[in-house]
């Protein structure tokens, strides 16, 4: 077996179950059963991070990490009418969000996120505004 490096910005890396890691392509809605998946992100803009869409992961946390640059993470009310919770990211920082808790991402600056997670079963809603 050679050993390359891999480029965290271009692939991410999937921790399969059977004790394999290999690196693919980023899947963002879903992975194999019990693959887990660090996917690293150099993102400019609200638009590289959805930050027009929730995202929720069902059988498993994530954790959102903060490598540079700066990010609010939101997390949607968990009650009817209630107020969002935010928590700003700062470089070096990270935040673990809930299994099942809806969550989306806004850019304080350009940034390098990563996001480590069991991807199978992830679903995105998109954000409705109101006025």
């Amino acid at each position: 077996m050679t050993t390359i490096p891999i480029d965290l910005f271009a692939s991410a890396l999937q921790f399969r179950p059977d004790g394999g890691v290999r690196a693919a392509g980023r899947q963002m809605t879903s992975s194999d059963p019990g693959t887990w998946q660090i996917a690293t992100f150099h993102v400019e803009t609200d638009a590289d991070v959805h930050a027009d869409h929730w995202e929720m992961h069902p059988e498993a946390e994530e954790a959102v990490c903060c490598l540079t640059g700066g990010a609010r993470i939101h997390f949607r009310a968990t009650t009817p009418g209630g107020a969002e919770d935010m928590v700003r990211l700062l470089p070096g920082s990270a935040v673990i969000v809930p299994r099942g808790r809806w969550h989306r991402l806004e850019l304080d600056a350009p940034s390098d996120l990563m996001s480590v997670t069991l991807r199978h079963g992830t679903r995105l809603e998109k954000r409705t505004y109101t006025h």
